[in-house]
């Protein structure tokens, strides 16, 4: 097996901003997915009807097509039906993210579901508001209920990320793409990619460990 991993090391520094990119997209793509997400269970507990099938199509779309094809479509066909030349990591940051939420949404309906139900007749009962029954009661179990789903969520979307570099994100895989172009040596480029994730993919469990233990101790 022929291996030289010396004909990578002038591009290690270049490595940090891959890296860093992977990491920007990983946040801000969890932070959209979350935030819609939340907002996309409540709509699909809604009673009123037409915004609670919105929220089931929305869903059903987002799970039952390609995440790929679905990146591909906000990166090209922006520009084509609205004139605004997104750029590589808006597209990718509001692929990822609308697709995120369809399954986090999901997670938390479940979540919200499992609350047992006389805690909220009690409440209503002592006259507390229903927005305060979902924001104080409600949602704080759910998502103590469902934080080992979102933990995963993010990990996929950690890993997941590494698709963006077929629009061009200067992210870890397209690092190694590069290198690999440059040097002609795949195997050490790519193997130094898998491990930086693999890493990153560890630290994202241990702290999703360490708040589930958080949220245990109120048990």
């Amino acid at each position: 097996m022929d291996l030289d991993y010396s004909l990578i090391i002038p591009y290690l520094p270049l490595l940090k901003s891959g890296i860093i990119m992977t990491l920007k997209f990983t946040v801000w793509s969890t932070i959209l997915g979350f935030t819609w997400g939340v907002l996309l269970s409540l709509i699909k507990i809604s009673p009123f009807k037409p915004l609670a099938w919105f929220g089931m199509f929305y869903t059903s779309f987002f799970r039952g097509t390609p995440l790929l094809v679905q990146l591909m479509l906000i990166y090209f066909a922006t520009p084509q039906l609205v004139g605004y030349n997104i750029s590589a990591l808006e597209a990718g940051v509001l692929a990822f993210g609308l697709n995120s939420a369809a399954y986090i949404s999901e997670s938390i309906r479940g979540g919200i579901l499992s609350v047992d139900k006389g805690q909220r007749e009690a409440a209503m009962a002592l006259g507390v508001p229903k927005i305060r029954i979902m924001k104080d009661i409600i949602l704080p179990q759910a998502f103590k209920n469902i934080l080992p789903s979102l933990v995963n969520e993010s990990i996929s979307l950690l890993k997941d990320s590494s698709m963006v570099a077929i629009i061009g994100v200067g992210d870890t895989l397209r690092w190694a793409q590069q290198v690999q172009a440059k040097t002609f040596r795949a195997f050490e480029a790519f193997i130094v990619a898998a491990l930086v994730y693999y890493v990153l993919v560890m630290l994202l469990t241990a702290i999703g460990s360490y708040l589930e233990r958080r949220a245990r101790v109120s048990d």
